[in-house]
């Protein structure tokens, strides 16, 4: 059978989630439903990474059986806050989270005096800004493999804690800053967890050895806070041109 790949893109704040949930309103949920009237039969659809609660998405990719449906008839039906940017045919057997190399995330903080009116659903605001030298330090010591045990939640999953980070740095912004995060695959909280404890370290309430140290597998009491999700957006997944060709 033909398999086909959906680009997407949506905004987080009202749905709980990407993952589909009994009696909850999610991304997957939205999805499946409008493809199934356009395709007239059921589409299950696999995503290249799951987003919890309030957290956005931008080219984020998603697989599913049968040739590619259109775009326009989507989009007519899907809400407001979710649209379908790329319906396209790729190999046989492409699957979105599998074939995955790489995801790539970033996380928005505003640190204006007044607060944002049209970014405060997609930026933390802080009254004062973080110093942005300890926490380039911080993300500095990020790329190669660790253990991230000590920033997914206890209660977890995941069975293997080691996640390699191809790249991580902070940038400053004109309204405050952006942390950028690239790696072959995240765990539930993981990025959330790592800007709440880098925030922790600029703050003076945790040392950057101690930050160093919580990557060699520390328990996740010894991190920080967990960063809200709103600041939280996906941003690109990457795969092997090959898997992206029809047959």
């Amino acid at each position: 059978m033909a398999t086909s790949r959906l680009v997407i893109e949506y905004d987080g704040t009202a749905f709980h989630g990407w993952a589909r949930q009994p009696g909850q309103r999610t991304v997957q949920g939205e999805l499946e439903r409008v493809l199934a009237v356009v395709a007239r039969r059921e589409v299950p659809l696999t995503v290249a990474g799951r987003t919890d609660t309030g957290v956005h998405a931008r080219g984020q990719v998603a697989s599913h059986d049968g040739p590619p449906l259109p775009l326009r008839n989507l989009n007519a039906l899907l809400p407001d806050d979710v649209a379908v940017t790329a319906s396209l045919p790729c190999r046989e057997g492409f699957d979105a989270r599998r074939d995955a190399l790489w995801r790539s995330y970033r996380y928005e903080i505003c640190t204006r005096h007044v607060r944002p009116v049209f970014g405060r659903t997609t930026a933390l605001h802080l009254r004062s800004a973080p110093d942005l030298d300890v926490l380039q330090d911080c993300a500095a010591l990020l790329p190669g493999t660790h253990d991230f045990t000590a920033f997914t939640p206890t209660e977890t999953e995941h069975v293997h804690f080691s996640r390699t980070i191809h790249e991580a740095s902070w940038t400053a912004t004109a309204d405050g800053m952006t942390f950028t995060i690239r790696a072959d695959a995240f765990m539930r909280h993981m990025n959330r967890a790592l800007v709440g404890t880098m925030l922790d370290v600029a703050a003076g309430r945790l040392t950057r050895s101690a930050f160093a140290a919580l990557l060699a597998g520390a328990p996740r009491s010894h991190a920080g806070m967990t960063a809200p999700p709103h600041g939280l957006t996906f941003t690109g997944v990457g795969y092997p041109p090959e898997v992206l060709r029809p047959d």
